[in-house]
């Protein structure tokens, strides 16, 4: 019988499916206090809520609004510093939305002085990314940490059919790349953000595809009869990692995007799979069995006829591995018991360190910032997606409709 699928690819917009919900604070918070900015009440109003969620929401902030103030200044000269202390704030913004362009301020309360003035420019119909800005240079100011509200999530829900879904930070905003009655796996930014690659099963096996974000355009990498997979771009965007199956078992390949060339990086009869490049696009790590069960290992680039380095010992379980930014540590799948939890380890450490503590979690995805993983977690057996924080702070990104799986965080957008 001819097997039928259906598949869409033209972007679309739909009402956001994700819910966000913060089920922990980081135990030292920041203590910040927001006043609504001047301008039109019903778009200061918007920016107001958004500025406060993703403060909130990186668990790293008690935000203070205006109905728990001792007074409510709309301008430096009318802050009467002491009314802030003696609530124990650390921080107040002010500001004012003026045709369209957000002009904002932050202060720093125990020091009684202002320590950043900042203009975000309008952009047509995109108050929520102008917002996601603002945050991005408070959380900046106080943390000395880029924010990322203004970043975007990849991921894949499952319903009826397989929808690759592009979506704020928050949850908000949504957009199907993709639809198919047919599986979609490991989707991946490539480093400027404006393309995807992902493993769609809509020729009847594995092929991995790139899209354009904008216009929806997308291509087969690499025409083969052999079933590829878990595709990860070189930090300079020319190259693709790939698993492929050409002798009948799983290798390293890396394609030259340009030429379409391949070069063969492993050669072992287990299976090597779910490889990603440092930061600097010196090394790959990988996920083998070659040792008798999964591990990460890792392989120089830069030297000739390298051989593969095992990276973590400890357990019998270690895959899906990502570098941090700043490629002084990874992050991983780490089995504990019969536990799947996600688990980090850095260099200059000989011991791993468990982020989580649910049964079943997978695919973790590092922020631009190092600073949050976000990864996929099974609950009462349906499939969401969770945060945490390296400051202890938590929350989960529930859909409305469907599993949740695979996500991927996206580079800086600005």
């Amino acid at each position: 019988m001819k097997k039928f699928f259906i598949l869409f690819f033209l972007p679309c917009f739909l009402y956001a499916e994700l819910i966000l919900e913060i089920t922990k604070g980081t135990d030292d918070p920041y203590k910040v206090a927001i006043v609504q900015f001047n301008g039109e009440e019903k778009l200061s109003s918007e920016i107001h809520g958004i500025i406060i969620n993703n403060l909130k929401r990186s668990g790293e902030f008690k935000v203070f609004t205006s109905s728990e103030l001792l007074s409510i200044p709309s301008k430096e000269s009318e802050i009467i510093f002491n009314d802030f202390r003696i609530l124990n704030i650390d921080y107040l913004v002010l500001g004012s939305v003026l045709n369209g362009d957000i002009i904002y301020e932050v202060y720093d309360i125990r020091k009684g002085s202002k320590i950043r003035t900042s203009t975000v420019y309008g952009i047509p119909n995109k108050n929520r990314q102008l917002a996601h800005y603002v945050s991005d240079g408070i959380y900046e100011e106080i943390t000395g940490i880029k924010g990322i509200a203004s970043t975007k999530i990849l991921y894949v829900t499952q319903d009826r059919n397989y929808k690759l879904i592009v979506a704020d930070a928050d949850g908000k905003n949504e957009q199907i790349l993709l639809e198919s009655s047919e599986p979609i796996i490991s989707p991946t930014w490539s480093p400027d953000s404006r393309k995807v690659a992902y493993v769609s099963f809509e020729t009847g096996m594995a092929q991995v595809f790139i899209q354009n974000i904008a216009n929806g355009e997308r291509e087969i990498v690499i025409e083969n009869k052999n079933q590829i997979s878990s595709p990860a771009w070189s930090p300079d965007g020319k190259f693709l990692s790939l698993t492929l199956y050409q002798d009948g078992n799983a290798e390293i390949y890396i394609l030259n995007l340009t030429n379409k060339n391949l070069t063969r990086l492993t050669n072992h009869y287990s299976i090597d799979t779910e490889s990603t490049w440092s930061p600097k696009g010196s090394k790959i790590m990988f996920t083998s069995g070659r040792s008798g069960s999964p591990q990460l290992y890792e392989l120089d680039l830069r030297k000739y006829n390298a051989k593969p380095k095992r990276i973590t010992f400890d357990g019998n379980y270690n895959a899906k591995g990502s570098y941090l930014p700043n490629s002084d540590g990874i992050v991983f799948v780490h089995r504990t018991n019969s536990n799947f939890q996600i688990a980090m380890k850095y260099f200059d450490e000989n011991f791993i360190r468990p982020l989580t503590i649910s049964q079943m979690d997978e695919s973790p995805s590092i922020s631009p910032n190092g600073n949050v993983i976000v990864y996929a977690i099974k609950d009462s057996g349906m499939g969401l997606l969770a945060g945490v924080t390296l400051s202890g702070a938590r929350f989960r990104l529930p859909a409305k409709n469907g599993a949740v799986r695979e996500p991927s965080w996206s580079g800086f957008l600005r």
